[in-house]
């Protein structure tokens, strides 16, 4: 999981046409499983969630190809702030109504101490919760899944949509 922080919609845009752009070009890595992006509502940066079979393939990846998409992406919108890769492993998810599509993905940063509480409840709109820990076992990542904006009440959280262009 990665956060890029563009500063306003415009550049939220215009990043996620050339990544999309590449990757629908470029062929699949060995190893990777799933690929997604997502647009943050509030128009400020992208957020990245891609699972690989191993670390081992997303570090050969990163060290061959990684660049060449970054430095595309930096010619068309210099100036994007990449706080750092944050690696997990998904511990548990909780399905709640595996019927509706999510349209609104809420992301926290939490102590894993504090995750388990942020998995299980329901509530209405909730539709999935996912609980990833850091490989030390002391941070977790819960990402949860929403109908629309009118369902949420989790003010802690980083809210991205999954509208066509958001999610790959």
């Amino acid at each position: 999981m990665s956060e890029w922080l563009t500063g306003t919609a415009e550049r939220s845009r215009t990043a996620l046409d050339a990544v999309r752009e590449q990757w629908a070009t470029a062929r699949t890595p060995p190893g990777r499983l799933a690929q997604h992006v997502f647009l943050s509502l509030d128009g400020t940066g992208l957020f990245f969630y891609t699972q690989w079979t191993s670390d081992a393939d997303h570090l050969a990846w990163a060290r061959a190809q990684r660049s060449g998409l970054v430095d595309r992406v930096d010619t068309l919108v210099p100036g994007i702030e990449r706080p750092g890769l944050t690696r997990t492993r998904l511990v548990r998810s909780v399905v709640h109504d595996a019927r509706r599509p999510a349209r609104l993905f809420a992301v926290r940063r939490m102590p894993a101490a504090a995750a388990e509480a942020a998995v299980t409840p329901s509530a209405p709109g909730l539709l999935a919760a996912h609980l990833h820990l850091t490989p030390d076992g002391e941070r977790a990542v819960v990402i949860t899944e929403w109908t629309d904006a009118a369902a949420t009440g989790d003010t802690g959280a980083k809210w991205y949509c999954a509208t066509s262009r958001g999610l790959l």
